[in-house]
């Protein structure tokens, strides 16, 4: 995909959820929105943000939480994911002060997503595609999302992108196969740290949500 946000736009962010996790751990402040941020960044955006800890060659997700769709501008929609990243992702407990320095900041911004139009199993296997995509499954209520990056990371093919996506909104694996699940489709531009506060780079290589 063609890049909508310049490598200055994604440290700019990056570094806000960095300082947004940094001081509401601290302290439970929020900081205050730069003055006079980029169109970009005050054009409303989904956004994820993801909290990990690296030790050694292991990487740990610490937490995972965004804004799907484009409802808040992006640079409010990175704070707030910020927060909840570090203090509300019901799978883990809050972000500790002493765990701030060994912890790496990765922010995904995210296209708006839209449903995929197919009329069989096989051909929805083949409008997916690993490492562009990522996928939203629901059924009435539930509903599940896993970024483009996690297909990559874990080396899954389409049919296995599918069924995980199924798994992580609750319901069985091979219900992708089933015409009562919608899935809709999107990509993201992903920046993150490199280390614990360190360079912040494009399509970081860590990544566990």
């Amino acid at each position: 995909m063609d890049h909508a946000y310049s490598d200055e736009e994604g440290t700019f962010l990056v570094r806000l959820a960095r300082q947004t996790v940094d001081e509401y751990v601290r302290s439970e402040t929020r900081p205050s929105i730069p003055d006079n941020p980029s169109h970009n960044l005050v054009e409303k955006s989904g956004v994820f943000v993801t909290l990990n800890v690296i030790d050694g060659t292991h990487v740990r997700l610490r937490g995972c939480i965004g804004r799907p769709y484009p409802t808040q501008p992006l640079i409010e929609a990175t704070v707030d994911s910020a927060i909840d990243a570090a203090v509300h992702d019901p799978r883990f407990r809050p972000v500790s002060h002493e765990e701030l320095d060994q912890i790496v900041v990765e922010l995904s911004v995210l296209t708006p997503p839209s449903r995929l139009e197919y009329s069989s199993p096989d051909e929805l296997l083949q409008l997916v595609q690993v490492g562009r995509d990522g996928l939203i499954a629901s059924r009435g209520m539930m509903r599940g999302l896993l970024l483009p990056q996690v297909a990559v990371e874990y080396g899954w093919d389409a049919k296995t992108f599918l069924e995980h996506t199924c798994n992580k909104a609750g319901f069985h694996k091979d219900l992708w196969r089933d015409p009562g699940t919608e899935f809709k489709a999107f990509q993201a531009e992903i920046f993150g740290e490199t280390s614990p506060r360190g360079e912040i780079v494009r399509n970081p290589e860590h990544s566990r949500r």
